[in-house]
């Protein structure tokens, strides 16, 4: 059963940290503009570990505070301060998209917190702003600079929208939904700032990480490339690269695949 408790940070903004199962507490996030569901809806609740997903600033019933601190800097500064309140590090870490690169900060600048990492459908090496996150930076510039229809109707007759329909209708059902994703200013601010932000590590710090190391990629995803999956794999010393059906291919073997890839992970901690 899913339990919602709030969660208060240094300066006042009310997060949704959103619970499920029964065991040793992890901290599994979701990714940019989604929220708790899409998280619990690939965790193996049978793998012994208890979900624990922040909603970030912007997403989900969480407050969106001050627009100009939408960060993943700061979305991972939330989820330590939350764990160094309510739980007892070091844990499992690990999320989705935006939840990767969050993983992924947490376990380079805060070690003390992680005992083991969870990168799934990574977007993000080291850079800012890589290229494969444009297509969201468009959305949300469109957003920004035109009316909600019209933005809608100028990005899927784009080259980007075009491409998308073609190569990952899946990146492309996403990106559709954002248009009518309220509340609007918010959404455009999240898809704007954090596609050209990134997770402010090094090359060097990611290959210095020694925890266990499971990284879940696909195919036919756009947003999410596999070779970015494999690049990580190749850095992290002992990381477990395994890659599962797409959702474009079938959703429910995407998600049972997901499952069994951390269930199995989990279960050898």
């Amino acid at each position: 059963m899913r339990r919602a408790q709030p969660f208060e940070t240094s300066d006042g903004t009310i997060l949704n940290v959103d619970m499920a199962g029964e065991g040793a507490s992890m901290i599994f996030q979701h990714g940019l503009c989604g929220d708790a569901a899409q998280a619990d809806e690939v965790f193996p609740l049978d793998a012994g570990f208890r979900r624990v997903t922040i909603e970030a600033r912007g997403h989900g019933h969480s407050q969106a505070g001050n627009l100009e601190q939408l960060s993943i800097a700061t979305f991972c500064d939330d989820i330590a301060a939350y764990m160094e309140k309510n739980l007892m590090p070091p844990i499992v870490i690990g999320g989705i998209s935006m939840g990767a690169v969050i993983a992924l900060r947490l376990a380079v600048k805060r070690p003390d917190l992680v005992k083991a990492l969870i990168i799934a459908r990574p977007a993000w090496l080291t850079a800012s702003a890589p290229e494969n996150m444009s297509p969201n930076a468009e959305v949300g510039h469109l957003l920004k600079t035109l009316p909600q229809g019209e933005a809608k109707t100028a990005f899927l007759a784009g080259p980007v929208g075009v491409r998308l329909a073609a190569e990952a209708p899946d990146n492309l059902a996403s990106l559709v939904g954002f248009f009518s994703r309220t509340p609007l200013d918010v959404t455009a601010e999240l898809l704007t700032r954090i596609s050209n932000d990134g997770p402010g590590v090094t090359d060097e710090e990611v290959r210095n990480l020694t925890v266990p190391t499971l990284i879940i990629g696909h195919d036919r995803d756009s947003i999410h490339p596999l070779s970015l999956a494999r690049a990580l794999a190749e850095r992290i010393a002992g990381a477990r690269l395994v890659q599962i059906t797409s959702k474009t291919e079938s959703r429910r073997q995407y998600v049972a695949n997901f499952r069994l890839a951390m269930g199995n992970f989990l279960k050898e901690l």
